[in-house]
């Protein structure tokens, strides 16, 4: 019973710290943005949240959306890299897709300007490739 106990209050914990993550991607800091990407990187990469991401994705997209119009630099390269793990968090399926649709066009905008940074390109270079291959519904 205390096994089960303890790993209910590490996911609870774990969803917090995702949730405060989440929070701070809309800082006005930018370090503290940096730091919000960072750890949705590590926490996306390590396992599975397809569940709680589903429930979030609007306000996740939403929130790397900005961090990709108004940041700069590294903060761009780290948003293509969690948007990337998103995609493959959430998988084929419609919500996927929806997610890749509505970023394409911001992905491709960042991608072909060449006064975006080197990181920042490859990063959202990486990110259409992927999402289109896990989550494009027309093979276009």
């Amino acid at each position: 019973g205390s096994d089960a106990a303890g790993e209910q209050a590490q996911e609870e914990e774990a969803e917090d710290r995702l949730k405060e993550h989440m929070d701070n991607l809309l800082d006005r800091s930018t370090k503290t943005r940096l730091a919000a990407l960072q750890g949705l990187r590590l926490a996306f990469s390590s396992r599975t949240l397809s569940e709680f991401l589903l429930e979030r994705r609007l306000t996740l997209t939403d929130s790397l959306e900005k961090c990709l119009k108004k940041g700069k630099g590294e903060e761009q390269a780290l948003a293509g890299t969690v948007l990337t793990l998103l995609c493959l968090q959430m998988g084929s399926g419609p919500e996927g897709e929806e997610a890749f649709r509505s970023m394409k066009p911001l992905l491709v905008s960042i991608l072909t300007d060449s006064m975006a940074s080197p990181g920042a390109r490859q990063s959202c270079a990486t990110a259409l490739g992927m999402c289109c291959y896990i989550a494009a519904g027309d093979l276009e």
